[in-house]
């Protein structure tokens, strides 16, 4: 019992030893050596040839964005522009869409989410 009293001792004065006070050299700085890698020039992004196809609207959807072949990008940007147009975004939940008459016959039902909004139209596209 005695020796693991002085070895608790040892342990205990080793701990409270005072550290020395080291000097280190402040390291170089590695990025100022090194040159900077030339930075790419910024390419321009391809669309997607699928989503450029035009596409012919049903006559329940080309009543709400009009006749004609459209891409299906600019198929979902008419619908919003007539959303906004008419102010049918849900006031206090803006995912939502309240459906108009002409929605109404789109969409199928009072309230869709924009979400489901893209699903609905893509059934409406050939």
């Amino acid at each position: 019992m005695a020796k693991a009293k002085k070895a608790t001792k040892k342990v205990a004065s080793k701990k409270a030893a005072p550290k020395k006070a080291t000097t280190k050299k402040a390291a170089p700085k590695k990025a100022a050596t090194k040159k900077a890698a030339p930075k790419k020039a910024a390419t321009k992004r391809k669309p997607n040839l699928a989503f450029m196809r035009p596409l012919t609207p049903s006559p329940v959807l080309a009543a709400v964005i009009g006749a004609g072949t459209l891409p299906r990008t600019q198929v979902v940007k008419r619908l919003w522009d007539y959303i906004k147009k008419h102010k049918l975004q849900d006031a206090k939940n803006r995912r939502n869409i309240n459906a108009d008459d002409k929605l109404k016959a789109l969409f199928g039902k009072d309230t869709v989410s924009m979400f489901e909004m893209t699903k609905i139209v893509s059934k409406h596209l050939s």
